[in-house]
């Protein structure tokens, strides 16, 4: 990405930028993990992206809210008999979930504008960027089409598909965003790289772990961190047989619907991950000393292994509300640092 012209305090400001924006849709999925924890998802039952950012204000608006609520089969399968204060309880977190996402777009578009009338981004940056924008608009209709799915008659909560889809999206946009924004330090510094090209294993790496993120979007929306609550055995074996783990027709539905095959794959690919991440790190080290390079390879494996330490806790307290948002801002934190790293050990463009 080509910035030569642009002054070292230009890019700090963009980068800082990027970096807040970054850290907003962190607490943007914390908000969302929390959303779906307390089973609050569905208490908004439609989507007003401009007038819905007002919340009801009057007890009436507050009744006619909560009519349309009682509408919905979670109600009437699940909370049926549920009070007025509690339903606000679960109102507040989805409420709050939507207006992080508004929050999100006024902290992007406004400084967007900003630095471009003062010609701070221009090119390919300015494109990058609105192609960001762009996702993040089709993030907002990702995210009504899963709430959607949890209306439909019969539902008590959304699909766990789409519910995967929209916590993938949201950690396409993090790692963008902070691919930039490392890639910004990059090229506001002098001409001569002290950052060794590491190939593709960081690339990897960071790839893996976006996979593991959906693979956990999948637990998340089948509820299967609330079966198999033991470690390492699963239902009295490291490997469940096959005719539990695909035990569902057709077979590519195990990979969705069946909850052993769902968390099977979610724990193996977290062992795969640490595995990685220490050959890779203990590489670096091996070859680099205790170089930069070095010290981010190590710390994404020692962020993988905790994220590992964490999720094995979760499933045995059988996912508390703490230890479930934990787990999900930490694996935030694993893929934004293995995106630096990743991009910092990337040759020059």
């Amino acid at each position: 990405m080509a910035l030569s012209g642009l002054p070292a305090r230009n890019l700090y400001a963009v980068r800082t930028w990027l970096y807040i924006l970054a850290a907003l849709v962190i607490a943007m999925v914390a908000v969302g993990g929390a959303t779906r924890l307390t089973g609050s998802g569905l208490s908004i039952t439609e989507w007003r992206p401009v007038t819905g950012a007002i919340p009801p204000l009057t007890e009436q608006a507050w009744l006619a809210e909560f009519e349309k609520y009682r509408q919905i089969s979670q109600y009437e399968l699940v909370n049926k008999g549920m009070t007025l204060s509690e339903f606000k309880f679960i109102y507040a977190w989805e409420w709050g979930h939507r207006q992080l996402g508004r929050l999100i777009g006024l902290v992007f578009f406004l400084p967007l504008v900003f630095f471009w009338l003062r010609g701070r981004i221009k090119g390919r940056l300015a494109l990058t960027l609105l192609g960001i924008g762009a996702l993040g608009g089709v993030q907002g209709a990702i995210g009504w089409i899963m709430v959607a799915s949890g209306l439909e008659p019969g539902m008590t909560a959304v699909a766990p598909i789409k519910l995967a889809l929209h916590l993938t999206v949201a950690s396409v946009i993090l790692a963008c965003l902070v691919w930039m924004a490392a890639g910004l330090r990059d090229e506001g510094e002098p001409a001569v790289r002290s950052e060794p090209v590491l190939g593709v294993a960081p690339g990897i790496l960071a790839g893996l772990v976006l996979l593991q993120i959906a693979l956990g979007g999948l637990v998340a929306g089948a509820k299967a961190g609330f079966t198999y609550n033991t470690w390492p055995l699963m239902d009295g074996a490291l490997v469940p047989p096959g005719s539990v783990l695909f035990s569902v027709t057709p077979l590519i539905e195990n990979f969705v619907d069946n909850l052993a095959l769902v968390q099977f794959n979610h724990r193996v690919v977290a062992y795969v991950i640490v595995a990685y991440a220490l050959w890779h790190a203990l590489s670096v080290r091996r070859r680099y000393g205790s170089s930069k390079a070095a010290r981010r390879a190590s710390a994404v494996a020692g962020l993988a292994f905790s994220q590992v330490v964490l999720g094995i806790a979760t499933l045995l307290l059988v996912v508390p509300l703490w230890a479930g948002l934990l787990h999900q801002i930490v694996a935030m934190l694993v893929l934004s640092m293995a995106t630096v790293h990743a991009r910092l050990s990337k040759s020059a463009a």
